[in-house]
């Protein structure tokens, strides 16, 4: 069997590796290509290309990236024709994978969609595409799935990946000292996002509201999580305010967020992740003036933050676009830190919202669903 993955921004490519994993276990000797990035690789994937440098945000941003994109999607392609799949599986990254799978249809190759686009947000349109092109949708949150029953859309709710994969390695005490901090002082955790373009915008406002949540908790402290394969320069905001009460930690997301009392996020996986720890958060989020004001008018709804999303209320702050500002951002994180009260209402909202994701198990409920819609296309071989 050989199974064609795309996933174009580092959650794909953790939800990607843990996908490829389960289906080497389920069916061993599966052939795995596609692009990705190094969690992929590891699980034993063949990568066509790496994402790197295809993954932004904002409408205007997309436009810079667009021939590195094309060229990507000609080398897939080129592959499918070359030795054509059991199965696609596209993973997010909408803009580009509709192209692919539209492609790939062509070539009779089924297609099952993980962790579908966000059509209940903007773009709903895009659902007859949905409907046309793919044989099953795997959604990770369960107010997805009514959405494409109603739209007749074969859809099956596997919960979310990250239930499994959000785990510290470490305790707050002992990851703590390693970073040369102290396990008893407040400690927040500054995730300003995993795409250039995020950084550029987030890391100065973050780094700008250090200084003000220190003058009011003095004692605090700060853990700055680096996605990996990111330039230093985009860290450049947070040098200065680094040592003796900060650090900047790369690749240890999870042992980030448990060691940390509040966290300050950009808004996307990470929220999930945060909100799977537990911990109060104040989300954030920019793009260029002109993506929101080209971007906004499709919107559907009213909240950002997936941990609202999933709640049906606002259970976290948002601060998007022009009330993200250093002066608001450090407002919220003080107020968490400081109210007791104020801390436990919200760690109490996300243990329900953690309860919504679903069970433990979601890679290898995804991975028998995608070898299922293979067993079941002309010449598909059936697994265990």
């Amino acid at each position: 069997m050989r199974v064609m993955i795309s996933c174009g921004e580092a959650s794909g490519d953790l939800y990607a590796g843990a996908l490829a994993a389960e289906l080497g276990r389920r069916a061993p000797g599966v052939e795995i290509v596609g692009i990705g990035g190094r969690r992929l690789q590891a699980a034993g994937a063949s990568l066509v290309g790496d994402f790197g440098g295809l993954t932004v945000t904002g409408l205007t941003e997309a436009i810079r990236v667009l021939p590195r994109s094309y060229a990507m999607y000609r080398r897939l392609v080129e592959a499918a024709r070359a030795r054509r799949p059991d199965v696609l599986v596209a993973i997010d990254f909408p803009d580009f994978n509709f192209r692919l799978m539209a492609a790939l249809t062509r070539l009779g190759v089924p297609v099952v969609y993980y962790v579908s686009p966000q059509l209940w947000a903007w773009r709903p349109g895009r659902m007859a595409t949905m409907k046309r092109l793919v044989d099953r949708v795997l959604v990770i949150f369960p107010f997805e799935a009514p959405l494409y029953e109603r739209a007749g859309v074969p859809v099956q709710f596997v919960g979310h990946p990250l239930v499994d994969l959000a785990r510290a390695e470490r305790s707050r005490p002992v990851f703590l000292r390693e970073q040369g901090l102290r396990p008893e002082a407040p400690t927040v955790a500054l995730l300003p996002g995993s795409r250039p373009n995020e950084l550029r915008r987030l890391a100065p406002v973050l780094a700008a509201a250090m200084p003000l949540v220190r003058a009011r908790v003095p004692d605090v402290q700060f853990l700055v999580a680096r996605a990996p394969n990111l330039p230093d320069d985009l860290f450049g905001s947070f040098v200065d305010k680094a040592r003796p009460t900060a650090a900047i930690v790369t690749d240890a997301t999870d042992e980030v967020l448990a060691a940390s009392d509040v966290v300050i996020t950009a808004s996307g996986t990470a929220t999930v992740q945060a909100a799977l720890h537990e911990r109060p958060m104040v989300v954030v989020y920019r793009v260029s003036p002109l993506s929101y004001r080209l971007g906004k008018p499709f919107l559907s709804v009213d909240m950002y933050a997936m941990p609202n999303l999933v709640a049906g209320r606002r259970v976290v702050p948002e601060l998007i676009q022009a009330d993200c500002t250093p002066a608001r951002v450090a407002a919220d994180a003080i107020a968490l830190l400081t109210d007791a009260d104020r801390h436990a209402r919200m760690r109490e909202a996300l243990r329900q919202v953690r309860e919504r994701l679903g069970a433990p198990g979601a890679s290898g409920r995804a991975a028998a669903a995608v070898l299922e819609v293979a067993a079941r296309a002309p010449g598909g071989v059936s697994s265990a």
